[in-house]
């Protein structure tokens, strides 16, 4: 199984950005999807998730409004929009796929991880 997360980069306070990715080696469809980030000295955060279908999605209280999370089944992939950026949303971000009914906030519970893009908002 491979997540592979692509879209990072250095961008600015306020700006948006869209991360994805890509999901191989596993049955995309039966996996929920989730985002999380790690920022240098914190714990790892919960972003985002949506479910198999893609109907239904949560976000972290950090980015709520500001972050959409969706994917795309025909393509397996997940997507992570991001709109006004602030400089405390820089961190690595992590996808992950967690198989199951239903998705969580709770990283322990999810199968497989990213290899995490790098975001960086200057201010």
């Amino acid at each position: 199984v491979q997540l592979q997360a692509s879209g990072g980069g250095l961008l600015q306070t306020g700006g948006s950005t869209t991360l994805s990715c890509a999901a191989s080696g596993l049955t995309f469809i039966d996996y929920n999807m989730a985002w999380f980030r790690e920022a240098p000295g914190r714990e790892r955060e919960f972003v985002a998730a949506v479910s198999r279908s893609g109907k239904l999605s949560i976000s972290g209280n950090s980015v709520k409004g500001r972050f959409t999370i969706s994917r795309d089944n025909a393509q397996n992939t997940v997507y992570l929009e991001m709109n006004s950026l602030r400089p405390e949303d820089t961190a690595v971000y992590y996808c992950a796929a967690k198989s199951g009914s239903f998705y969580s906030r709770t990283e322990n519970v999810y199968d497989y991880w990213g290899q995490g893009t790098q975001v960086t908002v200057s201010s």
